[in-house]
């Protein structure tokens, strides 16, 4: 019988009833989680009323979910080298859920921003997972556009977050605690997971477990193919495990350039979108539409990530991960100035949206395959993880730098617009980062080939 090795068999079975099976049981879960961190976005006003905040507290409520979501990512990391993909995702998941129902009743400030970084912990160990198990459960040339693509799943999430907290406000400004209810019901899936969902065959080889992975293996092919082939564990080919794991593995002299680059692009991608995401229905009013209009015009942006999340793997496949990423925040730098200097109809300020939401998530999606494919599977996770939480600190600073400056702007008389020419820097300290500490292409090399050449 000749030797085999996890990634040889999975690229073997090419794109299967297995791996769209996959992609949609975690775009579910991308759903509620981008649902969950969005609706925030849509109920913001309704709850500066109701607990009468000032805009830097304004700001903060997105921010709140995030300094939860960073916590989160850091323990994920660990927890899903540790114990499994499986159960950090499954448990995740019905964590966040459970805690947003406190919210459906909370009665000040106080109250609501404990129970969002509660919640927050829960959605931060979802996505670094999600990214993960693309990377282990899809072939290698495949690999980058089932990465990104599943990410638009989040981004579907923000644009139902649109549609059902307008919906919500619309009918009644005095129900948007409705939206928060709303949110319990992924723990209901969570619950389906835990008893559905499979363990990743990489990770239960990297634990030395290979009997149970080659199981996996065969399950994987059952689904694929409809057989089984003969697998014997005592031939299956595993990459030298790295003398060094955990998260001080990841500034050690071999993996300290890449984790720069990934953490610094994906910074600065996080800083771009959560800061102008968050504040998009009031900078829409800002320019003078109403509040319904201004949720719209915010919505269309989020549909527009869509297009972006799904093209953007396509593009990385044959243009390869670096080009791709850095003309992607270039083309951003573009987008912000003409959100600056756009103004007047309905029309022009939608297309405008259209190319500002297309356009950050482009450029932050080209991160994600780096991601997964920069470390070994020993500490994947936590590299997935911990660039992610790094990201958050980002995500969680930029809003309340928006209500800062809002506030300023609106008190001094001037153009509230100033505020996008100031996020070009950040696209353009995306785009040096990338070109600088971005090295390895890793396009067409599957994860146990990166494995293999890191243990070199």
């Amino acid at each position: 019988m000749k030797k085999f090795t996890i990634s040889q068999t999975m690229d073997s079975f090419g794109v299967s009833k297995f791996t769209w099976k996959i992609f949609f049981i975690l775009g579910a879960a991308m759903v509620f989680d981008g649902y969950d961190y969005q609706i925030v976005a849509y109920t913001m006003t309704q709850i500066t009323k109701a607990f009468d905040l000032t805009d830097a507290l304004k700001g903060s409520l997105s921010a709140w979910s995030m300094l939860g979501m960073i916590g989160g990512g850091v323990l994920s990391g660990l927890l899903s080298d540790k114990l499994g993909r499986k159960k950090t995702l499954t448990f995740a998941i019905m964590l966040y859920s459970l805690l947003n129902l406190p919210l459906y009743w909370s009665n000040s400030f106080a109250m609501f921003a404990f129970f969002r970084v509660a919640a927050g912990v829960g959605l931060g160990a979802c996505i670094p997972v999600v990214t993960t198990m693309f990377s282990e459960s899809t072939p290698t040339n495949k690999r980058a556009w089932f990465i990104t693509f599943g990410m638009a799943w989040m981004v579907v999430g923000w644009t139902l977050a649109g549609l059902i907290g307008s919906a919500v406000v619309n009918a009644n400004p005095d129900n948007w605690r409705i939206c928060y209810l709303i949110a319990f019901i992924p723990f209901i899936y969570g619950v389906f997971l835990f008893f559905r969902m499979r363990e990743s065959p990489y990770w239960l080889a990297s634990k030395g477990r290979k009997a149970e992975a080659v199981e996996e293996l065969k399950r994987i092919e059952k689904s694929a193919r409809g057989t089984v082939s003969v697998y014997d564990p005592n031939y299956l080919e595993v990459p030298v495990a790295p003398k060094r794991t955990g998260p001080g593995a990841l500034f050690s002299k071999k993996y300290i350039r890449v984790t720069a680059g990934v953490w610094l692009t994906y910074f600065c991608g996080c800083f771009l979108i959560y800061g102008l995401n968050a504040w998009a229905p009031t900078l829409m009013q800002d320019k003078g539409f109403e509040l319904s209009s201004a949720n719209w015009l915010a919505t269309a942006k989020d549909a527009a990530s869509v297009l972006a999340n799904i093209s953007v793997g396509f593009v990385a496949e044959i243009v390869g991960r670096k080009k791709n990423l850095v003309a992607a925040f270039f083309v951003a730098t573009a987008a912000v100035f003409v959100m600056f200097i756009v103004g007047g109809s309905f029309g022009a300020v939608l297309a405008a949206n259209i190319f500002l939401g297309f356009s950050l998530n482009y450029a932050n999606t080209c991160v994600q395959p780096l991601m997964a494919e920069a470390y070994p599977t020993e500490f994947r996770n936590t590299g997935v993880a911990w660039c992610q939480a790094f990201g958050r600190i980002a995500g969680m600073l930029s809003p309340v730098l928006v209500g800062i400056l809002h506030g300023r702007f609106v008190a001094s008389g001037a153009n509230t617009s100033n505020i996008y020419l100031l996020y070009t820097i950040p696209c353009v300290v995306g785009a040096l980062a990338g070109l600088f500490f971005i090295r390895r292409e890793t396009k067409g090399k599957s994860l146990d080939q990166l494995a293999s050449e890191d243990a070199k």
